[in-house]
């Protein structure tokens, strides 16, 4: 089943006024104010009480933490996302990361039965040149891995397709031909070899915000690759829509 890599926001907690106060590092003792007894309603009580007694406000004081580099205050909050990605960017978003917790569906421990993956949408216009099609011994036609005739001048993308089906195919057979030799968790964790890199995995991903602005600089970037870019993008997309925008301030002081 091809699908296009997403992510969802999950939760989140936190905010600009979380971020301000971690700055103004005020508690409710020193303030001598009675704390509300919901918890939901602490952060708005104090901030509002400290607010006032400062010069800056909560977005001027942002942008200067962000301009000098004063970033620990923006670690008091916490992004939470489920995505569906392919490997190949699963493995990029493990490297080089700062504060990302990533927890990822396993292939070893169950059998994926739901066979997704990506196909690159930039492939669609790029076909087999004739040399590529004499050297797999092809002719006015080809016969492609499940047997259907394919069309001289045939796109890469439709290529990558039945190749990652016929892995998806062998994957699943393997398993069942393994299992009664070496048993069901040996088959499951050694059949995965034929997974593609474009095989697509369910992940969970959090951020505290700080973290997830050094997130957005390497990875939506022009030199990021690709699919990173544009799965970070929707990251950044679902934060700024999430109601009341509560990282308004702190996305506008990373210029984010």
């Amino acid at each position: 089943m091809q699908n296009q890599n997403k992510c969802e926001l999950i939760g989140y907690y936190g905010g600009d006024k979380t971020h301000a106060l971690a700055a103004w590092s005020s508690t409710f003792e020193e303030l001598e104010i009675e704390i509300p007894s919901l918890v939901e309603d602490r952060v708005d009580v104090i901030f509002n009480y400290v607010a006032e007694t400062k010069k800056k406000s909560c977005q001027q004081l942002l942008e200067f933490l962000a301009k000098n580099n004063h970033a620990s205050p923006f670690e008091f909050s916490y992004l939470h996302f489920q995505t569906n990605e392919d490997i190949a960017t699963h493995i990029q978003n493990l490297k080089h990361r700062i504060g990302i917790s990533k927890n990822t569906e396993s292939a070893r421990y169950k059998e994926l039965k739901e066979d997704k993956y990506y196909i690159p949408n930039d492939w669609t216009s790029v076909k087999l040149t004739e040399d590529v099609e004499c050297s797999l011994g092809f002719d006015n036609n080809f016969v492609n891995i499940f047997g259907e005739i394919v069309p001289k001048g045939t796109g890469w993308n439709d290529v990558l397709t039945s190749y990652t089906q016929l892995g998806n195919k062998l994957y699943h057979h393997c398993i069942k031909d393994l299992e009664p030799v070496l048993g069901r968790k040996r088959a499951k964790e050694s059949a995965r070899y034929f997974k593609t890199y474009n095989s697509q995995v369910y992940t969970n991903m959090s951020f505290n915000f700080r973290s997830f602005v050094h997130f957005q600089q390497l990875r939506n970037s022009e030199h990021a690759q690709l699919e990173v870019r544009d799965l970070a993008q929707n990251m950044l997309d679902c934060v700024k829509s999430i109601p009341n925008s509560p990282f308004e301030y702190s996305l506008k002081a990373f210029n984010l």
